[in-house]
């Protein structure tokens, strides 16, 4: 579980992170959004205790964020994929990991496990004993991610771990961050792309110093117009129109034989509006729901905040 209070880093007198308060559940893909400069990659240094937080609180499990005694045990039981992967690029793939595997004070047996298992999972094993500084950006990346996870950490970080990616490794990092939920591991990832985010991430905040909004990708979508149940007809006809009526729909509308209700729970309310509708004679053509974007919620908040 990670959690903050009121979280603030200042740099002389600009704040970076602004009274910044949420809370991550375990197993949780939480997905942090925003433009360059809006504090993700401060926030994600901080609860990692790469950098002091100027005010507030933070905890990750038990372990006070900012507290001497608990940054080393803080730092075993979290993985971090920087958003610089910063490898030792004169070290080959294996190298680099069982480097970092030492460092965690992983035994021999425990190191060349670790080392096998991720760098097959990850499409390397074959560059295994090819030096780092040689490998692609997707490799680099790839590589980056098994070394965040080489100690089986609980609690992976994530800055942009997509970004300058081709779209084949794109697309192997973001079934592997897939692969990671799967097991309940909590993932806190900063992303620019918000196709990425919705597709993978349980809940998003968007942040720009100040959190805006926090919320499903339902929910943020639904928080800019709202959505909007579409039923086109053979015909409309009073029976239909009183039908639906009955039902105290919102906002109903009629433009031909098209009808459009604003609706909260379309998996609860469209099936009684079809009942109605059916029993009322009417002859359904097509039931579709139209909502707004997570690219509207993004930038409508973003804009506003301008």
């Amino acid at each position: 579980m990670i959690e903050t209070q009121n979280l603030t880093r200042k740099f002389g007198t600009l704040t970076a992170v602004d009274d910044l308060t949420l809370r991550v559940e375990d197993g949780e893909v939480f997905g942090f959004l925003g433009p360059n400069g809006a504090g993700k990659t401060t926030t994600v240094r901080m609860l990692c205790s790469l950098i002091s937080k100027t005010s507030g609180d933070a905890r990750i499990d038990d372990y006070d964020i900012g507290k001497k005694e608990d940054s080393l045990k803080l730092r075993k039981i979290i993985g971090l994929v920087p958003d610089n992967v910063g490898l030792y690029e004169s070290l080959t793939a294996s190298e680099n990991l069982d480097y970092y595997g030492t460092l965690f004070d992983l035994t021999d047996s425990q190191r060349k496990e670790s080392n096998e298992h991720f760098l097959k999972l990850l499409g390397l094993w074959e560059k295994r004993d090819v030096m780092a500084g040689s490998f692609s950006k997707g490799m680099k990346q790839k590589l980056a991610i098994a070394r965040a996870l080489i100690h089986n950490p609980e609690i992976i970080f994530m800055d942009e771990p997509t970004a300058n990616l081709d779209p084949e490794s794109a697309k192997t990092v973001r079934e592997f961050i897939l692969g990671l939920k799967k097991e309940k591991k909590t993932i806190f990832l900063n992303t620019h792309n918000l196709d990425e985010a919705q597709r993978i991430c349980d809940r998003i905040g968007i942040m720009n110093t100040k959190l805006m909004a926090l919320g499903t990708p339902d929910e943020l979508e639904g928080s800019v117009h709202g959505r909007k149940t579409v039923i086109q007809l053979r015909q409309v006809n009073d029976p239909v129109l009183d039908a639906l009526r009955g039902l105290n729909v919102r906002n109903l509308t009629k433009e031909d034989n098209k009808l459009t209700v604003d609706v909260v729970k379309p998996e609860d309310e469209n099936p009684a509006m079809v009942d109605a509708i059916v029993g009322a004679g009417g002859k359904i053509e097509s039931v579709f729901v139209i909502s707004s974007s997570l690219e509207d919620a993004y930038l409508k908040l973003v804009r506003e905040d301008r």
